[in-house]
């Protein structure tokens, strides 16, 4: 197999969580791009649906299916409909996340429960799930998880996001070590700042540029098809022998000098 051919994902089942915007719409069009048959999901159906469409528009196959991570009903549902439409599901990306900005002082434990109902429980829920049928298949997959920069490094206002990230962290290199008799690799994406729905505002700002300009050693926020590669990698045969990784995209934030 040539290194080209070695990212290629043609012939491959990729079901992507919090695939209506942001990282995941736009990795989920990405594997479609690779050669996958590509399973959107999300809680927002009908933002999967224009999602589904684009993928469709370039020749693609996309399935849209509703899920909310934090229900276990829901998730075998999900995974229930992309093996009747595809087959066993060979790549996750485990994308779905909140993010909001608390002082540790006036989080409330329903504030840190959902942080880690969605951030840290969905991952697990996901990737046991996925794990499960894939062992169950005896096939083997891939699961990647994307953890976030802040989950290797803290922020102030952001102590249950971090913790919950930095679980991500941990999780993905426990069921690295778990499931690699089964052929199952497991690696995490540590994503810097990217301008997504959930933080445009703030990074349109002169506050938000300002503190981009400080923070990164790169001096600009990372753009999204700046992890296609990394996904890529660690979704194909190119990454077959890694598991256990975690791959930061930050523009060199982990190394900024203190």
């Amino acid at each position: 197999m040539s290194v080209l051919n070695a990212f290629s994902l043609a012939g491959k089942i990729v079901l992507v969580t919090g695939a209506s915007s942001g990282i995941g719409a736009h990795l989920a069009q990405v594997a479609a791009r690779a050669g996958a048959r590509v399973v959107l999901a999300a809680r927002r159906l009908e933002r999967l649906d224009q999602v589904a469409a684009a993928i469709q528009d370039e020749g693609g196959q996309a399935l849209a299916v509703k899920l909310d991570v934090t229900d276990r009903a829901s998730v075998e549902a999900a995974f229930d409909a992309a093996e009747a439409a595809f087959g066993v599901v060979d790549v996750v990306l485990n994308n779905a996340g909140v993010g909001n900005g608390q002082g540790a002082l006036k989080i409330s434990e329903e504030a840190w429960r959902q942080m880690f109902s969605t951030n840290l429980d969905g991952v697990w829920r996901v990737a046991q799930v996925a794990a499960q049928r894939l062992a169950n298949a005896g096939k083997p997959g891939s699961i990647v998880n994307i953890a976030s920069m802040l989950g290797l490094r803290v922020g102030t206002g952001y102590s249950h996001y971090c913790a919950a990230k930095a679980g991500v962290v941990q999780l993905s290199k426990s069921l690295a070590l778990e499931l690699a008799r089964y052929h199952i690799r497991v690696n995490a994406i540590a994503p810097g700042y990217f301008k997504t729905e959930m933080n445009d505002d703030f990074f349109d700002s002169e506050k938000g540029q300002a503190y981009i300009r400080e923070a990164v050693p790169m001096r600009r926020l990372g753009q999204l098809q700046e992890l296609e590669g990394p996904f890529l990698l660690l979704a194909s045969e190119a990454g077959a022998y890694m598991s256990g990784a975690v791959l930061a995209v930050d523009g060199g934030q982990l190394v900024g000098s203190l």
